[in-house]
C-alpha cells in the first residue's frame, strides 16, 4: 500500500535523478568538445562551438590570468566550465588537503595542486565518466603527482569524516538537486577550522519563474541557483560560520544581452530587462569552526 508521503518521495528522487541524468548528458558532452580540442559549453552539444575565440561568454570569459594557467595542458583549459576562479580566492596554504566538488577538466584541482605543493593533496570529485578520464588526462599530461580523482556525487562525498582542510568548487553546488545535502555533506568531510571557498551563480531578489528557468539554462548547463540569503541559511543549518558571500560578477543588461544572443534570443529586449542584475557570480566562503 502507498501512501501520500511515499508518492512525493518518489517523485523527488525521480525528478533528481533526472536533472543528474540531464547533467550528465551535457557535462559528458563538453568533455567531449574538450578532449578533441573545442571550447567546451554547456549549449552547444557534441558538434562544439566553432571558434573559441568568438563563443566565450560573460560567465566563463577571463577567469584565469595567464600566469596561473601557464603549463597547463590546454585541454584542461578548453573544459573549464565555471563562474569563477576559487582556487585564487581560497588562500590555499602549503601542506593542505583540498576538495574540488564536480572537478570536471581539473582545471581546479591542477592549480590547487600546485598551490599546496608536495605535501599537499588536491582531490577532484566528479560524476561523469568523461570528465574523469580527461582530467586523468590532464594530470598525467601537467605531471602532477599530488592529485587524485574520485567518481562520486557531491551529495555523497567519497571520503572519511573531518579529512578535508579546503572545499572548492566552480558552479557546480547550484547544478544539485539537493544542495542542502551537498552543505551538511561538505561540513562532514571538512576538518574543524577548515574552509568552504566556492565560487557559484547566486541570484539576488526577485525573478519571475520564466526568466529564472531559462536563464539558468543558459548560465550554467542546467541549474537551480539558489537566492542570496537562502544560500546563506543553508550554510548555517548545515553548521558552518563565518558565511560571507562576495559578488565576482554581476550580470547586467549587456551581459544578459550577450548570452541571449547566444541562445538565439537576441530580440527578448523585456526578457534581458528582467533579468539584468539579478543573477550573479559570487564567491561564498564559510568555516567550520574548531
Amino acid at each position: 500500500m502507498s501512501t501520500t508521503s511515499d508518492t512525493s518521495t518518489t517523485n523527488n528522487t525521480t525528478t533528481t535523478d533526472a536533472l543528474k541524468s540531464q547533467v550528465r548528458d551535457r557535462y559528458a558532452g563538453a568533455a567531449r568538445d574538450a578532449a578533441s580540442g573545442r571550447q567546451a559549453s554547456c549549449g552547444c552539444g557534441d558538434g562544439g562551438c566553432g571558434d573559441p575565440a568568438s563563443q566565450r561568454d560573460p560567465i566563463t570569459a577571463d577567469l584565469y590570468p595567464d600566469q596561473d594557467t601557464a603549463g597547463l595542458p590546454q585541454e584542461a583549459l578548453l573544459a573549464s566550465l565555471g563562474c569563477g576562479n576559487p582556487t585564487a580566492l581560497a588562500s590555499l596554504a602549503p601542506g593542505e588537503t583540498v576538495l574540488d566538488l564536480g572537478s570536471g577538466g581539473g582545471i581546479d584541482v591542477l592549480l590547487s595542486a600546485r598551490r599546496v605543493g608536495p605535501t599537499g593533496m588536491a582531490y577532484g570529485l566528479d560524476m561523469t565518466d568523461e570528465m574523469l578520464e580527461l582530467a586523468r588526462a590532464n594530470q598525467e599530461r601537467a605531471g602532477v603527482e599530488n592529485v587524485e580523482f574520485l567518481k562520486g556525487d557531491i551529495e555523497d562525498i567519497p571520503l572519511p569524516d573531518a579529512s578535508v582542510d579546503v572545499i572548492i568548487s566552480n558552479c557546480v553546488i547550484n547544478l544539485s538537486a539537493d544542495k542542502p545535502r551537498v552543505l551538511r555533506e561538505a561540513f562532514r568531510v571538512l576538518k574543524p577550522g577548515g574552509r568552504f571557498a566556492v565560487s557559484d551563480i547566486v541570484v539576488r531578489g526577485p525573478v519571475p519563474d520564466e526568466v529564472r528557468r531559462s536563464m539558468e539554462l543558459w548560465i550554467g548547463c542546467v541549474a537551480g541557483a539558489l537566492e542570496e540569503q537562502e544560500y546563506r541559511s543553508l550554510l548555517a543549518e548545515a553548521g558552518f560560520q563565518a558565511i560571507d558571500l562576495e559578488p565576482t560578477r554581476i550580470y547586467d543588461r549587456e551581459a544578459v544581452g550577450a548570452l541571449l544572443e547566444q541562445a538565439g534570443l537576441s530580440g527578448e529586449t523585456a526578457f534581458a530587462d528582467a533579468a539584468a542584475n539579478r543573477f550573479m557570480s559570487a564567491f561564498v566562503r564559510a568555516r567550520k569552526l574548531a
